[in-house]
C-alpha cells in the first residue's frame, strides 16, 4: 500500500484519539463569541462605533483593536483609524446611507443625517425632552462663552442668584468645577463638560458660533440638538417664557432661581 495511504490512515486514527486543539478550545468556551478575523480593522471599528452609546476617542478604538488580536501595535494607530473611519465614511455616502461617522467631543460616533430627524421624531426614537428653566439655559449660555468663569461673575452678568441653577446644570453633567480662580478666596470655576459638547453635537468649545454671528429672531426659533446618550437628535425649543427642551439624559426642570441678597 503507498506510504501517502498509510500516512493518511495513520493521520485519521490519530485525529480519533486526540481532538483538535481548535476543537477543544471551542469546547472549552461554550458560548463565547469566535475571534473577530485578524487584520479586519474596517469590520472591527465599525462593529465598535454602531454599538457604542457615546463617542469614542481614536486611541482608545486603536487600543481595543490590539486588544482584540485585530492588529499589532505597529499597525493600530489613531492615524490609521481615522483613515478607515474615511473609507467607511466615502463607503456610506456612496451607498446613500442615512448616517455617517461625525467627530464629536473628542471621539467617534455614528450619526444620523439631520434630514432624517422627522423621521426618527415620528418613529417614536426620540425620548421626551428633559425641560430646562429658562435661567438654566441662559446661565449654560455664559459659562460656556465666558469659561471659566466664577459664581459672582455668573451672577453679576445675569444679575440674578445661581447657585441652584449651576447645581442643576452639574447634576446633568454640562457643567462641571474646573479649577479655582487665582484671587481673593480662590473661588470655584465653571465651565462646560465633554457632555456639553456631545449633547450639542460639537467637536471642541471653539465650535460654538461666535456671539456677533448669533441672530437675534422675534419669536425664538426651534433648535436642534445631538442627544448625548441617543443617536438621533432632541429640540431644543425655546418657549419664549420659562421653559425649553432639551434631551440631556435625565428628568425634571431647572431649578428656581432667586435674587442675590
Amino acid at each position: 500500500m503507498p506510504q501517502t495511504t498509510s500516512q493518511s490512515e495513520s493521520s485519521q486514527a490519530h485525529s480519533q484519539h486526540e481532538p483538535h486543539p481548535e476543537a477543544e478550545a471551542r469546547t472549552d468556551s461554550g458560548s463565547e463569541a469566535p475571534p473577530t478575523p485578524e487584520g479586519d480593522l474596517t469590520g472591527a471599528i465599525e462593529a465598535m462605533l454602531l454599538t457604542s452609546d457615546r463617542p469614542i476617542a481614536p486611541a482608545k478604538i486603536a487600543e481595543v483593536l490590539v486588544l482584540a488580536g485585530v492588529c499589532p501595535e505597529e499597525t493600530a494607530t489613531p492615524k490609521a483609524v481615522e483613515g478607515v473611519i474615511r473609507d467607511l465614511n466615502a463607503r456610506y455616502e456612496q451607498a446613500g446611507c442615512a448616517f455617517r461617522i461625525e467627530q464629536v467631543a473628542g471621539g467617534w460616533r455614528v450619526m444620523t443625517l439631520p434630514e432624517y430627524s422627522g423621521v426618527l421624531a415620528a418613529f417614536g426614537r426620540l425620548r421626551t425632552p428633559t425641560r430646562l428653566s429658562r435661567a438654566a439655559v441662559e446661565t449654560l449660555a455664559i459659562i460656556a462663552y465666558r469659561q471659566p468663569i466664577t459664581r459672582a461673575k455668573l451672577e453679576s452678568i445675569r444679575g440674578v442668584a445661581c447657585g441652584e441653577v449651576a447645581k442643576t446644570l452639574m447634576e446633568r453633567r454640562l457643567v462641571a468645577i474646573v479649577g479655582r480662580a487665582e484671587e481673593l478666596g480662590r473661588p470655584m470655576l465653571y465651565g462646560t463638560t465633554k457632555h456639553f459638547l456631545d449633547t450639542f453635537g460639537l467637536a471642541s468649545i471653539k465650535d460654538l458660533p461666535a456671539t456677533g454671528e448669533l441672530p437675534i429672531p422675534e419669536e425664538a426659533p426651534v433648535v436642534r440638538a445631538t442627544v448625548a446618550d441617543d443617536d438621533d437628535e432632541a429640540v431644543v425649543a425655546p418657549s419664549g417664557d420659562s421653559e425649553v427642551g432639551v434631551d440631556t439624559g435625565d428628568s425634571g426642570t431647572g431649578e428656581a432661581e432667586s435674587r442675590p441678597e
